[in-house]
């Protein structure tokens, strides 16, 4: 049963949404490091159709927050292809309004990108993998796409992104059922060398993968080396000043949702 909390809803950083590390081996740098930060610039574009509701996961044993948004101008979204949305460690979709990330895409589309809806759950803080009965990864896999066909989207066209601890959520989702989307883009990935995203990232091989990070990111030598590593040339490989908060990251999601709009774009052949 899903409990509506949010309708079609301009949330803005002036909205003062509630606001806004790792568990496990990446936990040193990522709980040490910094919050999410203010807010990014948002673009002069408005938020089409967005939605926050309370949806039962099986795969997690408990409601959780969903998040959805549509481009102004396509309605309630049906027939788009989706783009899901894994966060980071201090974040959950109640943050995707005051992060403005309705009206980037909005924004993107307006700017040429081929139309698309976002989506995504709350995955908690368990680096998008199991602990115990509490599978979001298999949220992500079994059920949020079940969720976005609900809503009409097509979700037989699928890509991801993620920040952070959701960027290395992103990756590991794409190397855990490889072919399965169109695209992974992972901003400041919280990476290793030897954790699971390096140990599996020769099945990244025919998934277009996209890397953004701030040169003051202390991520930014493990995201090269993960470049490096990858088994084809990723479609970016970006390196700019910034750090790792949504200052950064809201300067890159426009290159970003232009690359994940044309990746889901033409029919699979």
């Amino acid at each position: 049963m899903a409990h509506t909390l949010t309708r079609r809803t301009v949330l803005t950083a002036a909205a003062g949404t509630a606001g806004v590390g790792l568990v496990g081996g990446l936990a040193a740098r990522q709980l040490a490091g910094p919050r999410p930060g203010p807010a990014p610039a948002l673009p002069d574009a408005p938020p089409g159709d967005e939605r926050l509701i309370r949806i039962a996961s099986a795969a997690r044993g408990r409601e959780v927050d969903f998040w959805t948004a549509v481009p102004e101008g396509y309605g309630d979204g049906r027939g788009l292809p989706v783009c899901l949305v894994l966060h980071g460690a201090s974040a959950t979709p109640r943050d995707y309004g005051r992060f403005g990330l309705a009206r980037f895409l909005t924004d993107a589309v307006r700017r040429g990108a081929p139309p698309f809806a976002l989506a995504g759950a709350a995955g908690g803080r368990l680096s998008w993998r199991a602990a115990g009965d509490d599978d979001p990864q298999r949220m992500v896999r079994e059920e949020v796409p079940t969720w976005c066909a609900r809503r009409g989207f097509d979700s037989s066209r699928l890509a991801v992104w993620g920040w952070s601890m959701g960027g290395f959520g992103a990756l590991l989702l794409a190397e855990t059922y490889p072919k399965w989307l169109r695209m992974a883009a992972a901003f400041s990935p919280a990476v290793s060398p030897g954790d699971a995203v390096f140990t599996g990232v020769k099945k990244l091989r025919g998934t277009p993968v996209g890397l953004w990070c701030g040169r003051q990111d202390n991520f930014l030598s493990d995201v090269r080396a993960l470049a490096r590593a990858l088994p084809e040339e990723p479609v970016r490989a970006a390196w700019a000043d910034g750090r790792h908060n949504f200052g950064y990251w809201g300067t890159v999601i426009p290159d970003a949702f232009a690359l994940i709009g044309t990746a889901l774009s033409p029919p699979r052949t």
